[in-house]
């Protein structure tokens, strides 16, 4: 019998759905997933995307279902083998942005052709006022491969006629032409008409088109009424114009040759003048995408030019983007959601209440404050916790990701560690001075347009006030700058109802005095300044219209710090700073080490606090490498000697494979030390035959490039140095090519014992995820071994045969028999299935049961993570190893020497199963040997009950 589907999910699958992965595949996965133990799907968005879009989050209508992925009716057939098995889904939502890259978006569009006129105006963060006066009621749009000048002359650009509309055609992409701008097309087309001999009654006909054109209210209008107006009579002129030429060929030949003239020829600049008129006419102004930076008046994901921000915070722009994704919470086809790049909005505290409010009618019965699971994508760096005043279950689960991995980091290799990285590269910078640098360079390149605003916005305010009035424009950018720079979290959360919390003035009075310290010749009372804003210390006299202009700025100023932590950190400082790159995770803060046992179980016992049900996550979709990939680096920490020499030793053999480019050496010695790591992570623990070696290959490379061009030091994405790549690309070639290969041979030694204590540390962390408070995800594929790097590497189509046979082996194989044969895999498909089908059947156990950690005692009980589960007559005693390269491999049995786990009293005399190998004992003595507790597997889970 196939039990209800759970209201808060067990465990879930994420799955990334795109034209390659559709709802009919998922549909037939859900028979392995009930199996695996998943209790929830967890989808990538499914909502109607650019065309050909893998990810997803290029939404373009949020009401309509991908096409790609399937139909309704495809969607409800992959809901209902769900239900049919006991399944939810949960869905990852886009709140905060649209893709606007294609024709999907039709409210960018309407926009594109009525600017601050369109209905659809208010729907995007866009600065109709901006800066740049040549952009009053324009936008900019950043599409063009060169100069626009050149673009023009070189006759790149056409004019398309279609169903009584006009439209520019640049390449694929397709933008309309505002109908007022239209005369300039028709008027030279209404002349041919007369020396075609078209009847004067015609023209004066066609004349009335053209007359009803100049009287639509201009595209500045922003009176509803006149906005009403302007929309009905341009599409009944449409209409007309569309009859006109229905009726008469002549005025389809004569606007065709208007268009062929207007659109100019290559080699005569003066034939293009009249096509310049009309594209500056427009309510767009097309530029170079390099130069844009500084000027782009929209407000974007990140640096993303294609992806526009839009303004939820608006009731009716709430209704109109959630309106699908309610009518499925209430149908019973979602179960629950993640909401991507939460920081990102205006107001998170009020957009998560306003859709759980919402959810709440549609569920009754529900706790009414939360009444759907519902998760936040949120980086949360140091001591930061999610804000209790915020209606979800948690987070995405980057934060326990950084957490695992640094349990699984030697806190004794950071000396001799850090020593290596510097000697190899011959650099002594710390991370938080490269990501200070990092972020102020992405304010001056990148995200230059946003620093403009907040700035000009800050030197507005600086002039109402005579404290302050003497503050000049540059100087109040760069203290901008400067305290973003400084900024210890991805934002504050000061709104306009409520007084800023502690957390938020600490951070602001953080990165406030550090801006200073950092600037001593600066005038302090400016930083004061800035610092005053921010935590709502408005002057006591200003009016109300003042007041809104001030905590206009400080929303403002939140939704930037976001992305530009993002940009400057995880996006170039985490392709810089290598000294141990499983570290530099998202979420993650690579100068801090590792954590103590104690540190991990306080932060275990803080989630069960806090947010029980918070998901859990080792890989998803943005992660830098895989879960697999971070746990054999991690054990680079446990070899610091071996990994000291063997760089030497690597460094000496392959020098003759770089290239000098202008005094330089490519790759250098960053890139190179970045390059060992990458090989040491994903190294294939099988033989590679020439085609799985030319793909690997590839796929190191790709990533490769990736990192630099992130990086921005040798290379970026805007200014490519191909040479430069090209050199790199050379140099891991030659690095991995097949016959005599002296590296090779030295490489694969230190390979082969990375990939064991990788292994034990990925069981471990395996274990840790399904067993401590929350819930854990799994990202699609890695119930297997996964050593993928970061997308598209890992977006990859996922082998479900070679699951599903391996699931399908585990019945008939012993669990010594599974970690002899531990390369294939199934040792941690099995450790896998085994907790998550416990944890479905004890649901209660995981969701409300105690956390306590354990006792061990003995020569080797640092490397021996204990702790216990319980709820009511339940209960779970975990063991797991870390640190494992001063035991031995495997680390099981004897090799453990003296090393005992305490059991709690009330277990003596009680029999326990544990739940790998199904072996029974009674437990006869609080003090137990973990050797024989660990006999057949490196982990193991106990269970009383």
């Amino acid at each position: 019998m196939i039990p209800d589907r759970l209201p808060i999910p067990s465990a879930t699958y994420r799955l990334q759905f795109n034209k390659h992965f559709t709802f009919r595949q998922a549909r037939d996965l859900v028979p392995y997933l009930r199996e695996l133990g998943i209790s929830h799907v967890y989808a990538s968005p499914f909502f109607r995307a650019g065309p050909g879009s893998l990810h997803g989050y290029d939404i373009g209508d949020h009401n309509e279902l991908n096409p790609e992925i399937g139909t309704r009716a495809e969607y409800e057939e992959f809901v209902a083998e769900l239900h049919a098995h006991g399944l939810g889904q949960i869905v990852d939502f886009v709140p905060n942005h649209m893709g606007i890259g294609s024709p999907v978006n039709t409210w960018w569009t309407d926009v594109l052709e009525n600017g601050p006129s369109s209905v659809f105006a208010p729907h995007f963060d866009i600065d109709w006022r901006p800066l740049k006066s040549d952009l009053n009621n324009r936008v900019l749009l950043p599409i063009l491969g060169d100069q626009y000048g050149r673009v023009l002359e070189r006759g790149e650009f056409k004019l398309e006629f279609e169903s009584g509309a006009f439209f520019l055609r640049y390449f694929e992409t397709r933008l309309p032409i505002a109908p007022r701008t239209y005369a300039l097309i028709l008027v030279p087309a209404l002349l041919k008409l007369a020396e075609m001999g078209v009847t004067e009654d015609f023209q004066a006909e066609f004349q009335s088109v053209i007359t009803a054109l100049e009287h639509l209210p201009p595209r500045t209008e922003t009176d509803p009424e006149k906005i009403a107006e302007r929309l009905r009579e341009k599409e009944i002129i449409k209409r007309r114009l569309l009859r006109r030429c229905d009726e008469c060929p002549q005025l389809v030949e004569a606007i065709n040759t208007t268009l062929r003239e207007i659109e100019g020829r290559p080699g005569d600049a003066r034939s293009f003048d009249a096509f310049d008129e009309l594209l500056t006419a427009q309510a767009y102004r097309l530029s170079f995408w390099r130069v844009a930076a500084e000027e782009i008046n929209y407000r974007r994901f990140f640096d993303i030019n294609e992806l526009a921000a839009i303004r939820v915070e608006l009731p009716e722009v709430f209704e109109a983007t959630h309106r699908l994704l309610l009518e499925l919470i209430a149908s019973g086809s979602l179960d629950g959601v993640r909401i991507d790049h939460v920081d990102g909005l205006w107001n998170p505290a009020e957009y998560l209440a306003l859709l759980q409010s919402r959810a709440s009618g549609l569920l009754p019965g529900r706790d009414k404050k939360l009444p759907m699971y519902l998760v936040v994508e949120k980086i949360l760096l140091g001591d930061e916790r999610l804000r209790p005043d915020w209606p979800v279950h948690g987070t995405t689960g980057y934060e326990f990701a950084n957490q695992v991995i640094r349990l699984l980091t030697d806190p004794a290799a950071e000396k001799a560690l850090t020593e290596s990285y510097a000697k190899f590269t011959g650099s002594q910078a710390s991370f938080t001075e490269t990501a200070y640098h990092r972020k102020q360079l992405v304010m001056r390149l990148a995200l230059a347009s946003e620093i403009n605003v907040l700035a000009f916005m800050l030197d507005r305010l600086s002039e109402k006030n005579r404290w302050y009035r003497d503050f000049t424009l540059n100087a109040l950018t760069t203290a901008v700058r400067e305290v973003i720079a400084c900024f210890p979290v991805y934002r504050t959360y000061v709104t306009p109802d409520q007084e800023p919390s502690a957390e938020d003035a600490l951070a602001v009075r953080r990165a406030v005095r550090l801006a200073e310290r950092r600037n001593p010749g600066i005038e302090r009372s400016m930083f004061d300044f800035l610092g005053e804003i921010l935590l709502k210390k408005f002057p006591e006299n200003i009016d109300e219209q003042t007041r809104a202009e001030h905590m206009h700025f400080v929303m403002k100023f939140q939704q930037c710090t976001g992305p530009i932590m993002a940009k400057g950190v995880e996006d170039t400082s985490f392709y810089i700073y290598n000294r141990l790159v499983a570290l530099n995770e998202v979420g993650g803060e690579p100068h801090h080490f590792a954590v103590s046992q104690e540190k991990f179980f306080s932060e275990c016992a803080a989630r069960l606090r806090e947010h029980p049900h918070c998901m859990l996550a080792t890989s998803t979709h943005d992660t830098k490498r895989s879960e697999d990939v971070r746990t054999r680096i991690a054990a680079l920490s446990e070899l610091a000697t071996e990994w000291r020499k063997a760089l030497r030793r690597w460094q000496t053999i392959n020098r003759r494979h770089k290239r000098e480019i202008e005094g330089e050496m490519a790759p250098d010695a960053n890139e190179e030390y970045l390059i060992y790591q990458t090989l040491l992570g994903t190294w294939p623990l099988g033989p590679m035959d020439r085609a799985a070696r030319a793909d690997y290959l590839g796929r190191i490379q790709q990533y490769l490039i990736k990192a630099i061009k992130e990086a921005k030091v040798n290379s970026s994405w805007v200014q490519p140095n191909e040479e430069w790549e090209n050199a790199v690309r050379e140099f891991v070639a030659k690095l991995l090519r097949a016959g005599a290969n002296r590296f090779l041979d030295n490489f694969k030694l230190l390979a082969e014992r990375v990939a064991q204590l990788g292994m034990v540390n990925s069981l471990a962390q395996t274990v840790l995820k399904a067993t401590v408070p929350g819930m854990p995800d799994t990202y699609q594929g890695t119930e297997l071994w996964d050593f993928s790097l970061v997308d598209p590497d890992n977006r990859r189509l996922v082998d479900y045969q070679a699951r599903r046979a391996a699931l399908s082996s585990l019945a008939e194989a012993a669990p010594a028999v599974l970690l002899k044969e531990w390369r294939d895999g199934r040792v941690k498909l099995h450790v896998t299935q085994r907790l998550l089908n416990f944890r479905r059947n004890h649901a209660a156990l995981f969701m409300q049961g105690s956390f306590s950690s354990l006792n061990t005692t003995g020569v080797f009980r640092d490397s021996c993570v204990a702790f216990m589960r319980r709820a009511e007559a339940v209960a779970l005693v975990v063991i797991v190893p870390r640190l494992t390269a001063r035991i031995g491999f495997p680390p099981v049995g004897e090799l453990w020497g003296d090393t005992a786990l305490e059991w709690p009293e009330e277990f003596v005399g009680r029999e326990v199963c544990e739940l790998f190998t199904g072996a029974r004992f009674v437990i006869s003595e609080t003090a137990h040997a973990v050797a024989s507790l660990l006999r057949e597997l490196p982990v193991a889970v106990y269970v009383l009950d």
